[in-house]
């Protein structure tokens, strides 16, 4: 009997590309959901299920069928723990896409009941979050002691990826948020403090601004003794970098606290991108550098990782969590995002499965 495999949200571009690596690494049985009726898909290992999230009952029922639920059905700000819940009560495995830290904080409260049941409940993979974080796991291991973690990332235009991460992008924008900073938590207002990375070609020097992403949040916990998490964001022309700026910090809060403004920002915005990607790409850059202690001296080790294809490397992320459950070489119960649960060296097999080159140096 095969596998089977939930995803939830799976019609949309991050979804779809989750849906497409598990197709090409397993010989899983896939169902993926979305919200309308019966859709065609050019894959026979790919079935469709009509189904909105709103509907307890037939979600419960789904999932009860399932080996493995991968809720990729965001914006996560806007979503309930449900289908995490459902899953640990009918002793089902869980993945999600999670870049939301309020959705998080909610989730990790079910981490006990987890244990208790068996379930193995990764939260956050993708790409940023996802690879990212293994990618400073490993880092992190390359010294006696890490002091410093610094993350950078730049997307090309909309990434590949749908309207639903324009969304995302203008959610992260609309308050302050911590990050720890010489060993305690700080508020940092988004979009603010530039810097100008260096990323591998063909990205270059790029700029990039204080960001809350999940990784704020969960690396600072998962490895307590960094004194600072640093994560840092931009885009591709660096127009978009500056209307953003603007957004974040010229504009009045209430804008982009109103969701009718989050809307029409994030359809002008995806508009915008349907024109530059033909010129800019929709890959995405990140560089990992960890300042620390290795054999008594200070170094730096740095990581980065390009991919031409923003959705296509979150699905490779998602979609080697996912292979490794079903391969049973991934099983942690309990709730915990994807740099307490994934190995070093699985994460380093998978990449390397699917033509991911991490460029890795000490400085």
């Amino acid at each position: 009997m095969k596998d089977k495999v939930l995803i939830l949200g799976g019609r949309g571009r991050i979804g779809g590309s989750v849906a497409r690596d598990i197709a090409t690494h397993t010989q899983a049985e896939i169902i993926v959901t979305g919200r309308t009726p019966y859709q065609q898909i050019d894959n026979d290992s790919i079935q469709y299920l009509a189904l909105d999230l709103a509907d307890t009952e037939k979600l419960r029922q789904a999932i009860a069928s399932a080996h493995l639920v991968i809720h990729c059905a965001g914006p996560f700000d806007y979503r309930s723990t449900d289908v995490l819940q459902f899953c640990i009560q009918q002793g089902v495995n869980y993945i999600d896409v999670c870049d939301q830290r309020s959705y998080i904080s909610k989730a990790l409260k079910y981490d006990q009941q987890a244990v208790d049941a068996g379930v193995t409940a990764i939260i956050s993979t993708g790409v940023f979050p996802g690879i990212s974080n293994s990618m400073a796991r490993q880092c992190i291991e390359k010294f006696d002691t890490a002091e410093t973690l610094h993350l950078s990332y730049v997307v090309a235009g909309s990434g590949g990826a749908g309207v639903t991460v324009m969304r995302t992008t203008f959610l992260g924008l609309q308050n302050s948020f911590t990050a720890w900073i010489d060993g305690k938590w700080q508020l940092i207002e988004p979009y603010t403090v530039r810097e100008n990375i260096t990323f591998p070609a063909p990205y270059g020097q790029c700029g990039v601004y204080w960001y809350d992403v999940p990784e704020t949040f969960t690396l600072p916990l998962v490895f307590p003794n960094l004194k600072s998490v640093i994560t840092k964001f931009g885009s591709v022309p660096d127009i978009y970098n500056r209307l953003t700026w603007i957004t974040a910090n010229i504009f009045p809060k209430s804008w982009i606290r109103n969701p009718q403004g989050i809307e029409f920002l994030s359809y002008i915005s995806h508009l915008m991108t349907d024109i530059t990607d033909k010129f800019s790409g929709i890959g995405i850059a990140m560089r990992v550098e960890v300042t620390g202690i290795k054999d008594g001296q200070q170094g730096i080790y740095s990581s980065n990782l390009v991919h031409e294809n923003t959705a296509i490397a979150a699905g490779c992320g998602t979609g080697s969590v996912a292979q490794l459950i079903l391969e049973g070489k991934l099983k942690k119960p309990g709730v915990a995002p994807v740099e307490a649960s994934l190995t070093t060296d699985l994460f380093g097999q998978t990449m390397e499965s699917r033509g991911i080159t991490l460029q890795q140096e000490w400085h």
